[in-house]
């Protein structure tokens, strides 16, 4: 039985574990019986013989032109297009097991590879599509793949003085070239029954993917996750999210990918959504104007995001209201949003009234001028988005309730296939990660490390040298490198990275994450860093965000100043300072910042500052500002 068939499931509360009246340890039963037999490669096919007619995806007709349509691809015909492209896999040779390597940015075609190599039954590899030469090389000879498809043929061609030193490499295709196509055809005299029998011979335990970490440290490592890992984060996660899976309402329910599909968050959305029948679409593009004009035009109900976005949004609204002369209605509307979602959630865990009669009032006069424009940037029907990545932050996510947007945020990583908290619906804890989904296991170590254990972890990491994957550990509990907590409810807060916890001269620990992410969330302030490890205080460094501070200019007068010379500017420095001084409210006297510098030309990803999931590469940023670093602590 598909877990799209059973009823709405009741809230499971966790099981708690005690040690010197602390939460150590919080458990929920799993929702979903884990799956025994079968792989990913079915969902397609299962879909078709179900709900033939059902629609699971929709593709764009024209790109690029303003009058976008989008052509909606039923269950019955994915699944033929999938048999054919697997067919075409075969007849180039793969065999079963063998890895295929997909480099593009978020299309239609990503989708159907991955399921068509998984019915041919082989193993998908994901490149980010903005990797160098130099990662995408060492991607594709650890991995030992031999074939790559990628989007276009500039990709091609930057690979192509490389091929010589990745031996295994035998195939490489171009889908801008229409090369799925091609396989299609070139796989005509391959029976079906070849499908099915590779197809057959998959199981939960057999290897999907090996996904590799964007690397904050050293090289990037492959997380080899089964079958059976994505069953059981998606099924658990389709069954504790109804709202947005199961939901029966007037509404189609939808979504639109614009994140990374070579990211396990986007990756396992796009898995879920084929195996609940969830309508999706494809957004290749980054850039605010395309995006924008395709959430408008395919009108998603939900969306799955990194705070990044939702802080972009919120702050774009606000500067449009202010260049408008109207900041100061804008920021009683964010106030009023904030205490109306903060009232939902004590009405929820049943510790208040919740919403006073004045507020929904209030609420009722702002929608129309300020919370459906921000609803109908995203597209005008999003109801539910899915968060992670980072922690949110309270103030952003009791915003987004009270604003008629209700964000289920999540902690995960590559190793857990994705999500292993998340917010139970009905019963959101504003600024935390969530509650475990059903299945699985947290518990805070004595040093305060978060260590998980359930159906998601994966198997290990992969190592050619060692013929192939090393298991992650004998007890199935895995390490995350993350400091947490968890409240007396079973709600995970993270506080910082294990690794990142920063030690001063005075020898008090400093957690960067807090103080980085409340810096993050302000308009003018695209990254931030905390310094201080071995330091006598604690520093940061902080880039501009472009279209916040084009808005700042425009505000202020400053067309004059060139952009080079806003780091020197008195009152762009004084401003900033605000934002400093209020994020020291959050942390004690030693902890707090006391000195900061602004990096004019930002941290980037191409220079290696920045993850393709915008996390920071400290060691890299620390190494390129060396300079500018020491400037802090000069007398």
């Amino acid at each position: 039985m598909s877990s799209l068939d059973r009823t709405q499931p009741a809230l499971v509360e966790p099981e708690l574990k005690l040690l010197d009246g602390a939460v150590r340890e919080a458990y929920v039963p799993p929702l979903a019986a884990p799956v025994a037999y079968g792989s990913l490669a079915d969902i397609p096919f299962d879909n078709a013989d179900r709900a033939p007619e059902s629609v699971v995806l929709s593709r764009k007709d024209r790109p690029g032109e303003e009058d976008i349509r989008w052509r909606d691809v039923t269950a019955a015909e994915f699944a033929a297009e999938v048999l054919a492209v697997a067919k075409g896999l075969i007849a180039e040779g793969l065999m079963p097991g063998d890895r295929i390597a997909i480099m593009a940015r978020t299309t239609y075609e990503w989708t159907l590879l991955d399921f068509a190599a998984w019915a041919a039954g082989l193993v998908t590899v994901p490149v980010y599509p903005t990797s160098s030469v130099f990662q995408t090389r060492w991607i594709l000879q650890d991995s030992g793949a031999v074939a790559l498809a990628v989007e276009s043929t500039s990709q091609a061609a930057a690979l192509g003085p490389e091929r010589d030193r990745i031996p295994d490499l035998r195939h490489m295709w171009v889908f801008e070239k229409g090369h799925t196509e091609r396989l299609a055809e070139l796989g005509r005299h391959v029976s079906d029954q070849e499908v099915s029998v590779r197809r057959g011979v998959l199981g939960p335990d057999t290897l999907a993917t090996l996904i590799y970490t964007s690397g904050t440290t050293g090289r990037p490592k492959g997380c080899a996750l089964t079958h059976g890992n994505f069953f059981a984060e998606i099924d658990n996660a389709i069954d504790l999210l109804y709202p947005i899976f199961r939901a029966k309402t007037d509404e189609e329910a939808s979504t639109l990918l614009f994140l990374p599909l070579a990211h396990v968050f986007g990756r396992m959305v796009a898995i879920a959504c084929m195996r609940a029948r969830i309508r999706v679409g494809h957004s290749p593009s980054f850039r605010t104007e395309d995006l924008l004009a395709d959430l408008k035009s395919f009108r998603p109900t939900f969306l799955l995001l990194i705070p990044y976005v939702l802080e972009k949004v919120f702050n774009s609204a606000r500067a449009s209201a202010e260049r408008m002369g109207r900041a100061s209605s804008f920021d009683r509307a964010a106030a009023v949003a904030r205490r109306y979602g903060e009232a939902l959630e004590s009405q929820q865990h049943g510790t208040g009234p919740g919403p006073t009669t004045f507020l929904k009032a209030a609420r009722g006069f702002y929608d129309p001028l300020v919370y459906r424009r921000i609803r109908n940037a995203l597209g005008g029907r999003v109801r539910y988005v899915i968060c992670g990545g980072s922690p949110l932050g309270r103030r952003l996510a009791a915003f987004y309730a009270g604003a008629g947007i209700e964000v289920f945020e999540g902690y995960g990583l590559t190793e857990t296939t994705a999500a292993v908290t998340v917010t139970p619906p009905t019963r959101p804890r504003l600024g935390t990660v969530g509650r475990p989904l059903p299945g699985t296991r947290v518990r805070i170590a004595a040093d305060g490390e978060v260590l998980l254990h359930g159906g998601q972890i994966f198997r290990g990491y992969w190592d050619p040298q060692a013929g192939g994957v090393v298991p992650a550990g004998p007890d199935g509990w895995f390490a995350t490198g993350d400091i947490g907590e968890l409240d007396d409810e079973g709600y995970l807060t993270i506080t910082g990275r294990k690794k990142e916890i920063l030690v001063t001269d005075s020898g008090k620990n400093v957690a960067p994450a807090p103080l980085e992410n409340w810096l993050r969330s302000h308009p003018l302030i695209a990254q931030a860093m905390v310094i201080g490890d071995r330091r006598p205080y604690v520093t940061a460094l902080l880039t501009l965000d472009p279209e916040g501070i084009t808005h700042w200019r425009q505000m202020n007068a400053k067309h004059a100043v060139p952009p080079e010379l806003l780091a020197d500017d008195a009152e762009l420095h004084a401003v900033l300072q605000r934002a400093v001084d209020e994020a020291n409210r959050l942390v004690s006297r030693p902890e707090s910042i006391r000195k900061f510098t602004i990096i004019p030309g930002g941290f980037t990803e191409e220079e290696g500052h920045l993850t393709p999931s915008m996390k920071l590469r400290r060691e890299v940023v620390e190494e390129a500002f060396a300079a500018e670093i020491e400037e802090l602590y000069k007398k």
